[in-house]
Formats: structure tokens, C-alpha cells, sequence
């Protein structure tokens, strides 16, 4: 299908946008969090955490402004996608609470039994919302049973299929390479090198992922290359996905480790681009019947409602790039131990 510049294909782009800025900022602390049992000494968990604290937070600002876009955009989608996967964002949700507990009540108490409970909390908690992200992003992709009134009309279990657990090892797989790059960006001295060994053995196990996920797509999603096979112009994406991928070692290598972490924020961005241009226009697609499917177009607020949503993204988006950026700036450097830190 040809793109067109109208305002459901705008917001359509800019919920993804917000969606994307999740993953990068959110995606790296899912990740440290993913590889917290891998550290060997109480310091090196209290790094971990101070490396996250000051941000983790306001990571999922993106989540909550991606999620309220959506629900104003395409509030059939919202309802839809909301009652579908009931069970699974509630596990997400519980995931998230679980996780910033553990972050809070770590360091209130020394006893080694309670700081293991809350280090296990906080891993788990990270790696099932890694996990849950895939496996709904899997379902996107694949499709799920909608009936003739775009209601769900699948199972918790349904939700669980091969492709999407795939999908979803693949994006803990991710994460877990944006997490230990922002750490060898963070620390200094043993962690530092035992961050870098983490780098190598994540980056590993994510291209193997990556290429099976990939080889998956084209072979049972026939779907999603449609429109790039329509507009050759966008195999830039998955040319720009590889070489961000491929030049992480190169500035790893160097001790360039804030461009290691640009290009794997470059390549989360790839891989997110590629998956809004597969499911163009569709939304939520339907499977087995494509025609009850949820597009930008049959599922979007009225035109008026989008305008003035316009507007106010326009006035609202700056402030929330300024507010992250503030942030990172002010919490910039290396991370170190202080009586105040976790």
C-alpha cells in the first residue's frame, strides 16, 4: 500500500516514535536489570543500581505518553489490544511494580538474605517484562483473532505461540545488549571489564535471535516485507539496522562507549521502524480474517480530535525532551558508591 501524509499515518508514526523512545531509554535498564545476578559482589549490585537509579523512572514516562497517544489516536485499538492481552499487561504491570520495589528496598535492610530476595525480585521482574514487550510485539506481527467487531476472540495461552516467544527471547536478547553497553559506558575498573565480557556474549546471543527471528518473518510472516518488496527505497532500514549493529564492537573496541550505546539505540530504532513499516496500515492485524482487522484508518479519532492532539503534541513533546535530556546531563560521568546510594 502506498504511504500517504494524512493524520492518521502521522500519528500513526508519532505513537511509534513514543514507543520507540521507550525502548531505547526503558531498554537498557530492563537489560542491566536482566544481567544483575551475573555480577559477583554486593558493590557491583549497588553499581548496577545507582547506574539505573536516577533515570529508571522517568524512562517509563515514554511508556505512559505512548500508551495515553495511543488510547487518543486510535481508541479502538486501545480497547481492543487493552481487553486482548488483559492477562498479559496485567502480569506486566505486576512485573514493573515487582521491579521498583526491589530498586526501593534493596538497601533498607544489610541482612544478605534480604538483599538476595530483592536482587532475584528485580531480575526476574526485568526479564519478564523484556519477555511480555517480545511476545506482544510478536502477536502484532502474526496477527490475532479479532471478530467482525474488532473484539478479541483468543486466549491468554494463544498469545503464547512459538513466533512470538521467539519474538520475545529476541527482544530480551536486545535489551540485554543495550543494558551492558550503558554499563561499560557508566562503570570504571572490574565492572567495567566484566561489562565489556557482557557486551561480547549478549551481542552474540542477540544476532543469533536476530537472525532466526528474521528468517521466521519471511518464512511464516509473508506479510511484512510487502511493503518494502512495494517500495525498495526502505531496505535502507534493514541496511541501517545491520551496520548499527555491526559497528558496536568497533567503538566497544576503542573505548568509544558512548557511541557503542548510539549505535545500539540506532539499531533498536532500525529494528522498531521495520516493524512499523511491516504492519502498515494495519494496526492490529487479523488472523485468520484480514478484512476484521484494526487500521489507522478505521480505527482513528475523528479528524478534528487529531488536530488539536497535534497541537498539543507539538507543545508537550519538547518539554518531555527537554525534561529527559535535563536529566541524562544532569547524571552524566561515571557512577560511584555514596553514603545516599542505593
Amino acid at each position: 500500500m502506498p504511504f500517504s501524509f494524512d493524520l492518521p499515518t502521522l500519528w500513526f508514526w508519532l505513537v511509534g516514535a513514543l514507543l520507540t523512545g521507550y525502548a531505547m531509554l526503558d531498554g537498557f535498564d530492563l537489560g542491566v536489570g536482566s544481567l544483575h545476578l551475573f555480577s559477583k559482589t554486593d558493590e557491583e549490585r549497588r553499581l548496577m543500581l545507582n547506574a539505573i537509579g536516577p533515570v529508571w523512572d522517568g524512562n517509563e514516562v515514554w511508556l505512559v505518553t505512548g500508551g495515553g497517544a495511543l488510547f487518543a489516536a486510535f481508541p479502538m485499538v486501545y480497547a481492543t489490544v487493552f481487553s486482548g492481552f488483559y492477562t498479559a499487561l496485567m502480569l506486566l504491570l505486576a512485573a514493573l511494580i515487582f521491579r521498583a520495589v526491589a530498586i526501593e528496598f534493596r538497601s533498607k535492610q544489610p541482612m544478605r538474605w534480604w538483599r538476595a530476595m530483592w536482587d532475584m525480585s528485580f531480575s526476574a521482574s526485568s526479564i519478564l517484562c523484556s519477555l511480555l514487550i517480545g511476545i506482544a510485539l510478536g502477536n502484532i506481527a502474526r496477527g490475532v483473532p479479532l471478530t467482525a467487531e474488532h473484539e478479541f476472540a483468543g486466549s491468554f495461552l494463544g498469545l503464547l505461540n512459538p513466533y512470538a516467544l521467539l519474538v520475545g527471547i529476541t527482544t530480551l536478547a536486545l535489551f540485554q545488549m543495550h543494558g551492558a553497553i550503558y554499563l561499560v559506558m557508566k562503570t570504571e575498573g572490574k565492572l567495567q571489564r566484566r561489562a565489556k565480557s557482557w557486551v561480547q556474549r549478549a551481542m552474540i546471543f542477540f544476532i543469533i535471535c536476530y537472525a532466526a527471528t528474521t528468517m521466521a518473518t519471511l518464512v511464516y510472516m509473508p506479510h511484512m516485507p510487502v511493503n518494502i518488496r512495494e517500495h525498495p527505497w526502505l531496505f535502507a532500514l534493514p541496511v541501517l539496522n545491520m551496520l548499527a549493529i555491526a559497528n558496536i564492537p568497533r567503538e566497544i573496541y576503542f573505548g568509544r562507549e558512548f557511541r557503542a550505546f548510539l549505535s545500539s539505540c540506532a539499531a533498536i530504532a532500525a529494528l522498531l521502524a521495520l516493524f512499523g513499516v511491516g504492519i502498515y496500515p494495519n494496526i492490529v492485524l487479523s488472523n485468520p480474517l484480514p478484512e476484521h482487522s484494526l487500521t489507522i484508518y478505521n480505527a482513528a479519532s475523528s479528524p478534528k480530535t487529531l488536530r488539536i492532539m497535534l497541537a498539543i503534541a507539538l507543545l508537550g513533546m519538547p518539554m518531555v525532551l527537554a525534561y529527559t535530556v535535563s536529566i541524562y546531563w544532569i547524571f552524566r560521568g561515571k557512577v560511584r558508591l555514596e553514603p545516599t546510594s542505593y
